[in-house]
């Protein structure tokens, strides 16, 4: 038990939360995975996606997936979620604020 508390005294606190939640640390992996990936896809759209063809995104999402792996084995010890989540809400505030001003500027 005291192994277990030192390991998870390192992890990020997302991290830390996934893998005390979960029942299993298979699980609590794929978990990690998942949300890293579903993060990254999310600021991948919100920031930086242009209109491409069908077999260029596949490519794209493709390494994004291979890059959301080596992003899982750093989100162990570093913020990689909170970094994604903070990512994510500074470009949905972009968004917001743009679609906005293009409404303004359309009315008058």
């Amino acid at each position: 038990m005291e192994e277990k508390q030192f390991v998870f005294g390192r992890m990020s606190s997302i991290s830390r939360y996934i893998y005390e939640v979960m029942p299993t640390y298979d699980i609590a992996g794929y978990v990690l995975f998942l949300l890293i990936f579903f993060l990254s896809v999310l600021v991948y759209k919100l920031g930086f996606a242009k209109k491409l063809r069908f077999s260029q995104n596949i490519v794209i999402y493709a390494f994004l997936l291979l890059g959301c792996l080596m992003l899982t084995f750093l989100a162990f010890f570093l913020p990689v979620v909170e970094g994604l989540i903070v990512a994510a809400l500074i470009l949905i505030i972009y968004k917001i604020r743009l679609r906005l001003e293009k409404r303004q500027s359309s009315t008058t």
